[in-house]
């Protein structure tokens, strides 16, 4: 099984690897540019329909797994998964070429969301079903929007996705036992068809970019790491028989988390909008500290590597008492690191000031 996992990872990778410079052409020839803005760091006018490649890549993988491993895939939903992918690309999509207000946005990431949950009857995962559901919708859009407000500096989010969905393989592999069988070779296989697709991608995503991911591919990715996560936390639950184990996916995915809490409190703080895009993430402010958009990619990959390997090494002990530790040490190294970089210089674009 592991060589299977391996060939779709490389197909994936290749998919989207040779399908990107057509994607580049066709966004060129339908003017599907995204523009240069006071709150945007790019210069020259540069395509913008990279989740469309991701999102074709992984899709195709997804869909010949499903029929190639059927006994594998039957507990999971593939099409119902898809369609809640679809549909996210899709508001994606509309918000880049023509803009959306935030709550119809977030009416769409919602919907998404309420699918998954649905198809894979979570309702009562958490408990109660008026616990669960609140919390499962809130981990989703917080995440969907999270990893949209990351997506702004060349090969950061791609990179990021990438590292994190080798995690959920490496969690997926590591809780692999009979009862469970079925659903964590179902996330080995989604999680190493998107890691591939985000390789093949980044080639073209690294800086200099040659294409963005765009509203359209963040939100994808948002929608892919969240949904991973919620079934790593089902997976390791089970395995563990502790509901503490549920931290797991959220030391996982604690970037993210940092990075827009980071954004949040410091907007409302100054008084400026929580929502609109801006130069003031953990990104920029490290970009400023070290001077290159390739280092500051590279040291949130970094980070997010030490992040994943720290993740494995919890659920390889098994200890929850110690996962409850080392989560509140990552609180404590965030929020130092949090009061360091907001020392850092940043601009205020107009676009954020409330008037």
């Amino acid at each position: 099984m592991i060589f299977d996992f391996m060939v779709v990872f490389c197909i994936s990778f290749a998919l989207v690897y040779y399908l990107t410079p057509i994607v580049i052409k066709l966004a060129v020839s339908i003017n599907f540019m995204d523009n240069p803005a006071a709150r945007k760091l790019h210069l020259k006018s540069t395509p913008l329909l990279g989740g469309l490649s991701v999102f074709i890549g992984f899709g195709i993988v997804v869909l010949w797994t499903s029929f190639i491993y059927r006994d594998t895939m039957a507990v999971f939903n593939t099409y119902s998964y898809l369609l809640g992918a679809l549909v996210i690309l899709i508001t994606g999509l509309v918000d880049d070429k023509f803009g959306m207000s935030p709550i119809v946005k977030l009416f769409f990431q919602a919907l998404v969301c309420l699918i998954f949950i649905h198809t894979n009857n979570i309702y009562t995962l958490l408990g109660n079903v008026w616990i669960t559901l609140p919390i499962l919708l809130l981990w989703m859009t917080g995440l969907m929007n999270a990893y949209n407000f990351l997506d702004n500096m060349d090969g950061i989010l791609s990179g990021m996705a990438c590292i994190l969905a080798l995690g959920f393989y490496a969690i997926s592999f590591t809780v692999k036992t009979p009862n469970i069988l079925g659903l964590s070779e179902s996330v080995s296989l989604l999680s190493l068809s998107f890691a591939g697709a985000t390789l093949g991608f980044l080639r073209y995503n690294f800086n200099p970019a040659k294409i963005f991911l765009g509203d359209a591919g963040s939100m994808f990715f948002g929608y892919f790491l969240s949904t991973m996560g919620i079934l790593a936390g089902k997976l390791t639950v089970n395995t563990m028989n502790s509901k503490m184990f549920y931290l797991l996916p959220t030391l996982l995915l604690s970037y993210a988390i940092f990075d827009i809490s980071l954004v949040s409190i410091t907007r409302k703080r100054d008084g400026r909008r929580i929502s609109q895009g801006g130069k003031d993430h953990s990104t920029h402010r490290i970009d400023t500290a070290v001077n290159s958009h390739k280092l500051t990619a590279l040291f949130v990959y970094l980070i997010n590597t030490i992040i994943v390997l720290m993740t494995i090494i919890m659920l390889k002990i098994g200890s929850a008492i110690l996962l409850c530790i080392t989560t509140a040490i990552f609180i404590i190294v965030f929020l130092y690191f949090g009061r360091k970089l907001n020392k850092i210089p940043i601009v205020v674009t107009e676009n954020q000031l409330k008037k």
